[in-house]
């Protein structure tokens, strides 16, 4: 359409469009160039050799839009999105979570936690569980290189932060050996310092599961693209008060959408289900040793 007006010397800005809220569409320019060219009082300032708009501003319905270059980090990240496209078989499962033994025991141990310097979150819970599913589940921390399947001894657990600029996804370090309390630990000294900008390189490399939180920004569930090479990422939404029936009886109970993204070529649908349920069971009876 742009091009359209630009090699007519057509101003859109002022042409009346029968778009939605007022757009100018292709068949509004075809019709004004239809009906002929506008006494020259009234050509646009272009066509009587005004200086034409700067690159940088696009006129489109009478709305001036800014554009800009993306930054480093946006550029990063839709590389690897991208890639991450094109070369995984992104399937998604969700199942939904009843949270209210992880409050009960968020209520029972938040004191305790943070006076150990611990801020006791459900994301801690989560991973805490992830972890354990993992080690039922293997698959889940694997990774594909060509016709091979390379299952990962680590659990280099991702946790997605969200900053200003974009997303930085900092890791965990052999989470299957970490206890709840050091989990709580490392989740906040990381997001601490990926906010403060005093991660460094490796803290953000080497990644086997990724866990990202859709939720704290009341988001009910997600479909996240997979990191590459790894298989398989959970996001986490919101955990909000739901009517749900319990033995037959209605209750309110705090509920939460699970969704498991993972790479079709090495996990079908039924081992994704396999992994949430493992997931689900974790976390609905969250055993206290864990603690």
């Amino acid at each position: 359409m742009r091009r359209i007006a630009k090699e007519h010397g057509v101003d859109i800005s002022g042409l009346h469009g029968s778009g939605l809220n007022g757009r100018v569409t292709k068949h509004d320019i075809l019709a004004f160039l239809e009906q002929g060219p506008p006494p020259a009082a009234s050509r646009p300032a272009e066509s009587r050799g005004a200086r034409p708009a700067a690159p940088s501003t696009l006129f489109t319905g009478g709305e001036t839009t800014h554009v800009e270059k993306m930054g480093i980090m946006r550029k990063k990240i839709a590389e690897h999105m991208v890639t991450s496209l094109r070369t995984a078989a992104h399937v998604y499962s969700a199942y939904e979570v009843d949270f209210s033994r992880i409050d009960q025991l968020r209520q029972q141990h938040r004191a305790a936690y943070e006076r150990a310097g611990a801020k006791l979150t459900y994301t801690a819970f989560i991973a805490r569980a992830t972890v354990e599913a993992i080690r039922e589940y293997p698959f889940a921390n694997a990774s594909v290189d060509g016709e091979n399947i390379v299952y990962k001894r680590d659990v280099n657990l991702g946790i997605a932060v969200a900053l200003d600029q974009g997303l930085i996804v900092p890791v965990i370090r052999n989470a299957e050996s970490n206890s709840l309390p050091d989990l709580c630990r490392e989740i906040q000294d990381l997001a601490h310092r990926a906010r403060t900008k005093q991660l460094k390189t490796e803290e953000v490399q080497g990644g086997t599961f990724t866990i990202t939180n859709p939720g704290i920004f009341g988001g009910l569930w997600g479909l996240p693209i997979i990191s590459q090479p790894q298989v398989a990422i959970l996001g986490v939404g919101s955990v909000d008060k739901r009517v749900v029936v319990v033995d037959d009886m209605i209750a309110i109970r705090p509920m939460c959408y699970l969704t498991l993204g993972y790479d079709h070529r090495l996990i079908d649908g039924a081992d994704g289900g396999r992994f949430l349920v493992a997931l689900k069971d974790r976390l609905q009876q969250f055993d206290p040793a864990w603690m």
